[in-house]
């Protein structure tokens, strides 16, 4: 497969122009290590972004951080870090779930909306974006939205491209707003409840006052009962009365107690990055879900024996099924479906991947409007056909 790997967003543009011009498909990645996200794509040439790497813009004060595509994650955390500062969406790193290695990117973050727990309270990568520049399907350089939120132009159309794994431009660069490291943290922890109660008390720990950064509920162990989880970040003083305020309120539940703080950071990794299934051979599905239908989801995902992890309050459910068919599939989307909610088959050998749907199948006018997108962006489908959906 032929690899090209420009090194500007000129040489970008010029790469797409050939495509387009040959007719000849692109895949498009990054630090390769999601690529196990979404359908194969057929092509016969690669574009990568590694050589358009480096921090652009750093201005703490402005609580602002732009970035070339290909910069290593790694190179931005760090950077953020010496300043007191973080990206508030906490993304996870799936290296661990694929087994790849490599470096992930900052363009991979954002083309595939990659967000932790803390999206519960701070929002999406998409949310945290207020910038973006790439090359489209036309081998047109564009830019969209700006580098300070205060009249920022163009900010709906890099929500739109956020998330669109490469399939209506290949990015090249990327500015996001960032936020202060929280002083302190604490996890609660009630122990051995079901699924619905345990629904039931993320859902009260979500709707008070206290403000949580992760909400999650994780599975029993051989060794260990089930565990939900709260955390909260904050100053010290803070964290002493909510911590307080929040086990009271949780005392219903049944006995309240608290993580040290380094076990605490350790087990939102694992939480972040789907740990419990990296070591398997079970397909992964990520399920988007109302928080209060997540029990109901449970129960009719029980015939297929999954294994279940629940963040986001309920809200979003990872499962680990032993059927990677197109059977598994079809029940998995069916009981999802149900609950008003839609699947991504996160993991799964590549002849699953190509041969059932990696994506809920979106409704008839949600699918038109992708189609057109599609069509606007890049009407040749030069880039990443197929990734999403037969065409999109």
């Amino acid at each position: 497969m032929t690899l090209h790997t420009p090194s500007s967003p000129a040489d970008l543009a010029a790469v797409v122009a050939e495509a387009r011009r040959a007719g000849t498909p692109l895949a498009v990645a990054g630090g390769g290590t999601r690529s196990g996200l979404g359908r194969p794509v057929q092509a016969a040439a690669t574009v990568s972004t590694a050589k358009l790497s480096g921090i652009t813009l750093y201005e703490p004060a402005e609580l602002v951080i732009a970035a070339k595509a290909g910069t290593p994650l790694r190179e931005v955390t760090e950077a953020l870090a010496a300043r007191g500062q973080r990206l508030p969406f906490e993304p996870m790193d799936h290296r661990a779930l694929y087994g790849t290695t490599g470096e992930p990117t900052v363009g991979g973050v954002a083309a595939a909306n990659v967000s932790g727990p803390a999206r519960i309270n701070l929002g999406a990568a998409r949310d945290s974006m207020i910038g973006l520049k790439f090359v489209n399907g036309l081998a047109e350089d564009v830019k969209s939205g700006g580098r300070v939120m205060k009249n920022v132009t163009g900010l709906d159309l890099v929500k739109a491209l956020a998330g669109s794994f490469g399939t209506l431009a290949v990015f090249h660069e990327v500015c996001f707003k960032v936020l202060p490291v929280a002083e302190g943290e604490r996890t609660l922890v009630v122990a051995g409840l079901s699924i619905p109660r345990a629904v039931e008390a993320l859902s009260a720990a979500l709707g008070s006052p206290f403000e949580p950064t992760g909400a999650a509920h994780l599975p029993a162990t051989a060794g260990e009962a089930a565990r939900t989880l709260i955390r909260i970040e904050g100053f010290a003083a803070s964290l002493t009365y909510r911590t307080e305020a929040l086990s009271r309120l949780l005392a219903p539940f049944g006995t309240v107690e608290t993580m040290a703080a380094g076990v605490s950071a350790a087990v939102w990794a694992e939480i972040r990055d789907a740990a419990l299934f990296a070591a398997t051979d079970e397909a992964v599905w990520r399920l988007s879900v109302p928080p209060s239908a997540a029990p109901a989801l449970a129960e009719r995902l029980a015939p297929l024996s999954p294994r279940l992890v629940f963040d986001w309050g309920g809200g979003l459910i990872w499962a680990g099924v032993p059927a990677a068919g197109d059977a598994g599939a079809k029940a998995v989307h069916a009981a999802t479906k149900a609950a008003g909610g839609h699947a991504t088959l996160v993991r799964a050998p590549d002849a699953v991947r190509g041969a059932v749907d990696v994506f809920s199948p979106p409704a008839g006018p949600l699918m038109a409007i992708q189609r057109k997108l599609k069509a606007s962006f890049d009407p040749a489908g030069v880039l990443n056909p197929g990734r999403m959906y037969p065409g999109v």
